[in-house]
């Protein structure tokens, strides 16, 4: 395991980097603010009470290329059961945001050990229109991920770990899930025993190459997804499930969140962006607007799912 303090390469450093600065600030800053918007310094309040925080890198190989690859590791600190289910958590096109941290705590506090990769830094993206023409290119990330939690975290279950993301990450999500991509990217008899793929794009899988979603895993693929989101029509991701051939359908389930855009428990301000791959492939602007009850629901539902799936961990008090 590499941890920023002894990372010496330049190329991990350059990748740490970038999670750094994300993290710097809660770090370093007296607390959260509190509901009148004043900094709390009430002990309580801390963001990192339930999990030990730790930056890491490892290394990803694919097509004769090798780069690190960075992220956050958080260990609970308390928990009945070792080792301990693990999640992989994949950002969006917008980079590494409030998402992540968000479900990273939620599953914390039920005893998960979380990992939060970073798809950007080594790529030196640094901002979605600089994103990688195919999600299928950052696919060798998210098994590199798999391994080193495998390999290198000694409190993880390496036949317990799960993945998730949202929009770009939903996507890696899903992909991983098939037969072909682990058997492509995995090493050895490693794979993720768990998929959660939030607002995965569905109209794209089965339609365009490299978005092949047809022979899996046999791990369960939990999607969610909201009503409003500019990039399918209301009922695709319904419809892709019942697409499947029978044995598959069992495996893939759907959750719609009435009402719900894209990115919908996405904290920082609200926004309308534009992408090409919005309106079924046809383009233009997609609402990205924050909704308090689709992030309870879909937090709660997530979390349920792993704990299903993985096996609930039982808490010190």
């Amino acid at each position: 395991m590499k941890r920023f303090g002894s990372c010496s390469r330049r190329r991990a450093m350059s990748a740490l980097f970038a999670v750094l600065l994300g993290a710097c600030a809660s770090a370093t800053a007296p607390s959260a603010p509190d509901a009148a918007g004043a900094v709390s310094y009430a002990r309580a309040d801390s963001a990192r009470l339930d999990a030990k925080s730790s930056f890491v890198s490892f290394p990803v190989t694919d097509g004769g290329r090798t780069w690190s690859t960075a992220g956050i590791l958080r260990v609970p600190y308390a928990s009945g059961t070792q080792p301990r289910p693990a999640i992989v958590i994949v950002h969006g096109s917008g980079g590494v945001d409030s998402r992540g941290e968000h479900y990273a705590a939620a599953l914390n506090s039920a005893g998960f050990v979380t990992l939060e990769i970073d798809l950007w830094a080594p790529r030196h993206v640094r901002s979605a229109a600089e994103r990688p023409r195919n999600v299928g290119e950052t696919l060798p990330d998210a098994f590199a991920a798999l391994r080193f939690l495998s390999e290198e975290a000694h409190d993880v279950d390496p036949t317990r770990i799960g993945i998730m993301g949202f929009s770009w990450g939903g996507v890696v999500s899903m992909l991983s899930a098939t037969q072909a991509n682990r058997d492509r990217y995995a090493t050895g008899a490693q794979a993720f025993a768990a998929h959660a793929p939030l607002y995965p794009v569905c109209w794209i899988y089965n339609r365009a190459p490299g978005y092949e979603f047809t022979e899996l895993t046999g791990a369960p693929v939990f999607i969610q997804a909201g009503t409003a989101d500019a990039y399918d029509r209301p009922d695709r991701c319904v419809t892709l499930q019942q697409s499947l051939p029978p044995a598959t359908q069992a495996i893939v389930s759907v959750r719609m969140l009435d009402g719900a855009t894209h990115a919908w428990e996405r904290r920082e301000p609200d926004a309308t962006i534009n992408d090409p791959f919005s309106h079924e492939g046809q383009g233009g602007p997609v609402d990205l607007r924050f909704s308090e009850r689709a992030t309870r629901a879909s937090t709660e539902a997530a979390v349920a799912f792993f704990e299903n799936r993985l096996g609930s961990v039982s808490r010190a008090p």
